[in-house]
């Protein structure tokens, strides 16, 4: 197995992290190399107080099309080495869902599979009007993961992940937009100028409040409602005592 990750990484001086997958050759495909470094990624800027949003990219023209087949077909137990990266890339998506930093993905290409997952773990999605959107697991007889299962359902539906699914619709990026999968869908020219510019918005905010405010929205899909009130409570608490709540109180008021 190669010793290159296939997986780009680096925190820019505005603490811009940026996630770049990078086997543009095998479309992106999530082999255990990546897996592996993304989950190391994800851990590095959970641990980097400096890091203000993060930026998931993909090389070449997809951003992702899910597990490596190839890798699968030629695993010596299939099982095995299943378990193995799926719950490694798991890891990585758990590690970013906990995030309390803004995640944007930057679509250039069509997304697959686990891929999907990816573009679900984001909270702001622009794609380019080249990319698609299609879940791709019933064709090579797999299940979900990534959490696509979980995700994909409270985006768009569930009669419409369903049709995903289960009848393999594969969607372009304006079907993507107007079922809220993607933020919005670009000319692939406008995407870095777009992705840009939802980025400085981003920094522009009050950190780490909109951080925090991501972090909690997508804790409550797995929590009871007494439970996000309490852990509510504890972030107002402490982002209402930063130098940034501070200004903007002291301006408004």
């Amino acid at each position: 197995m190669s010793d290159d990750p296939g997986l780009g990484f680096g925190v820019d001086e505005r603490g811009v992290a940026t996630i770049t997958l990078l086997r543009p050759d095998a479309a992106n495909a999530l082999n255990q190399p990546l897996a592996d470094a993304l989950l190391a990624a994800t851990r590095t800027i959970a641990a980097d107080p400096a890091v203000r949003v993060v930026v998931l990219r993909g090389e070449g023209r997809f951003f992702c099309a899910g597990g490596d087949v190839k890798a699968m077909v030629v695993a010596e137990d299939r099982g095995a080495m299943l378990d193995r990266l799926a719950g490694t890339i798991h890891d990585a998506l758990a590690q970013m869902d906990q995030l309390a930093v803004p995640v944007v993905a930057a679509i250039q290409g069509p997304v697959a599979g686990g891929g999907l997952g990816l573009v679900l773990a984001a909270d702001v999605a622009v794609a380019s009007d080249a990319a698609h959107f299609s879940t791709a697991y019933a064709g090579v007889g797999l299940s979900p993961d990534c959490g696509v299962s979980a995700l994909l359902p409270k985006v768009v539906g569930m009669r419409r992940a369903l049709r995903m699914l289960l009848h393999g619709e594969r969607i372009d990026a304006a079907t993507a937009a107007s079922w809220e999968l993607i933020d919005r869908a670009v000319p692939a020219d406008d995407l870095d100028a777009e992705v840009g510019a939802t980025v400085d918005g981003l920094l522009a905010g009050p950190h780490p409040a909109l951080g925090e405010a991501r972090r909690l929205v997508r804790a409550s899909y797995a929590r009871s409602y007494a439970d996000q009130l309490d852990d509510e409570r504890r972030t107002i608490t402490r982002t209402g005592a930063t130098e940034a709540a501070a200004a903007l109180l002291a301006r408004f008021a």
